[in-house]
């Protein structure tokens, strides 16, 4: 297959005037369905769907900036974003960042809801632990799930995530990570999108998903931006 980067030089010098404004859930949704933006080298902008959170999300050619409108579209494109790559060069992400916090970068999976109900239950005494505050961290409406037998630490996070869409984050070992990531999916109405984001190198937790069903979209990072302008 053909690398989309070698079709055309970057597109900052030619990026339009008004870069076009979509819904990144929407987007996700139609790409989940084979529907994906034309690889035409561009980007993109979507609104924050977490007040203070901002995202470069690329898939295929095409990359969507989620940031906040006081970062102009020509802003955007002098700093090199494109949707070739750009829209992950470090660079841009330090320039968006500016001194606040920077996610890794991610995998974007998506799976589908079962609607089979599942054995998980509310599990408030777990709302402490590493996973379910990084959940909250960078995500909103956090609901943290495990196993009825209070001795299990296992859990997982079931949140409004990238695009405002449903996200899942799982902490087990064994048997009982395939249980809860079963029991999120079952607590969804079938056919419902639901995100995980899995860093890359993390290669068991990436065929872990991989074999539940959920198919890689594109890659994320997240940060929460504390700058001054200008970026550039």
């Amino acid at each position: 297959m053909p690398d989309p980067r070698d079709q055309s030089p970057p597109l900052s010098s030619r990026v339009p005037l008004r870069v076009p404004r979509v819904d990144l859930g929407q987007v996700i949704r139609d790409a989940a369905e084979g529907r994906f933006p034309a690889a035409d080298g561009e980007f993109s902008r979507s609104a924050p769907w977490v007040p203070g959170v901002e995202a470069a999300v690329a898939l295929t050619g095409h990359a969507v900036m989620v940031v906040d409108e006081e970062i102009t579209d020509g802003d955007l494109a002098a700093l090199g974003v494109h949707g070739f790559g750009g829209a992950h060069d470090p660079r841009v992400t330090v320039a968006l960042a500016g001194e606040g916090p920077v996610n890794v970068l991610d995998v974007l999976l998506v799976g589908r809801g079962t609607g089979r109900g599942g054995p998980l239950v509310h599990r408030p005494d777990l709302a402490e632990t590493d996973r379910a505050a990084h959940a909250g961290e960078w995500r909103d409406q956090v609901d943290v799930y495990g196993l009825p037998d209070r001795a299990s630490s296992a859990l997982a996070t079931l949140s409004l995530g990238i695009g405002g869409l449903p996200e899942v984050g799982i902490q087990a070992e064994g048997g009982a990570a395939d249980v809860l990531l079963e029991g999120i999916l079952g607590r969804l109405p079938a056919g419902e999108v639901l995100v995980a984001s899995v860093t890359p190198g993390n290669a068991r937790s990436l065929r872990f998903f991989l074999r539940h069903g959920f198919v890689p979209l594109g890659s994320e990072q997240l940060w929460k931006p504390s700058r001054r302008r200008p970026v550039l």
